[in-house]
């Protein structure tokens, strides 16, 4: 059976910003859409409260909402819709371990120069068993392309880089292989940023180990790399490898992209919600789709 591509919607700028994306994403791979919204006042222990009746309507309008216009502008895609009497965060986990991708929308807030995911979008991330794409209020479908011969927005031009941040120390076949679909799918080139860091070298050998250090990581991601790109001839690879700090490569690295995809670990037992610094910080200020692939 097929997985779909699950959307968790509120209603928000946000989440109707993240369904057209992954009405997108769908088609690309030539899947389902499941449209998903969350109330914990439809469980039928309270159906019959009278006073519930208006959140209900507007929870049914939100997804009908919803399909009338992905069903207009993404006619080709298979949708469904359904509303989960659990809270929010709770509704999207379930409803994302059964789904190729889980994909939610992401707020931006004022003052900061940055962007942050509300604390469902954290809480979803940080227990979700599948990959997770976040996506911007503002991110229109000529985002995800290069601008054309007059640098006017277009979607009729190609698709821009795909950036995927790669920890050589960990297992990352999941992410690779998210990260090179995503690139075939979209004929797009990919970018595999890696970094490296000496915290301290004395003076006298700095020089000597900062080389030997580069020319390691380099050989350690062409060796990750290699298999994957036997498996996907046609998917340009570019890599990036520098003595920096990860966040900060991939903050530079994904400044163009159409789509950045991070790893986060999974910790089986631990309580709390943990993402990683790195994927936390790309989740704040990366203005671009951001995917982040759960890994052992």
């Amino acid at each position: 059976m097929l997985r779909p591509v699950v959307v968790g919607l509120d209603g928000s700028r946000e989440s109707l910003a993240a369904a057209d994306w992954a009405a997108g994403e769908a088609l690309r791979r030539g899947l389902p859409l499941r449209l998903v919204h969350a109330w914990e006042g439809l469980s039928p222990d309270v159906s019959q409260l009278p006073e519930l009746e208006a959140p209900r309507y507007w929870a049914r309008r939100i997804l009908r909402g919803a399909m009338d216009e992905l069903n207009e502008r993404h006619p080709q895609v298979y949708l469904s819709a359904e509303q989960i009497p659990l809270p929010a965060a709770d509704a999207l986990v379930a409803a994302g371990a059964d789904a190729e991708l889980l994909v939610l929308g992401s707020r931006a807030f004022s003052g900061f120069g940055g962007f942050m995911a509300g604390s469902v979008a954290l809480s979803t991330v940080a227990h979700a068993t599948r990959p997770v794409v976040l996506v911007r209020a503002d991110r229109t479908a000529e985002d995800d392309h290069l601008p054309d011969a007059e640098g006017r927005p277009s979607v009729h031009t190609p698709f821009r880089d795909v950036v995927a941040g790669l920890d050589t120390a960990h297992s990352c076949e999941e992410l690779l292989a998210f990260a090179f679909e995503s690139a075939a799918l979209r004929s797009a080139p990919l970018l595999v940023a890696h970094a490296w860091h000496l915290p301290y070298a004395p003076p006298a050998t700095a020089a000597t180990m900062s080389v030997t250090a580069q020319r390691t990581a380099e050989q350690m991601l062409a060796g990750a790399l290699g298999p994957w790109q036997e498996k996907y001839p046609t998917v340009q690879v570019r890599t990036l490898v520098e003595d920096e700090r990860p966040a900060q490569l991939l903050l530079h690295a994904a400044r163009d992209a159409g789509l950045l995809v991070v790893g986060r670990r999974l910790r089986p037992g631990r309580l709390g919600a943990h993402t990683g610094p790195v994927a936390h910080a790309v989740m704040h200020h990366v203005r671009c789709p951001v995917a982040i692939v759960p890994h052992e």
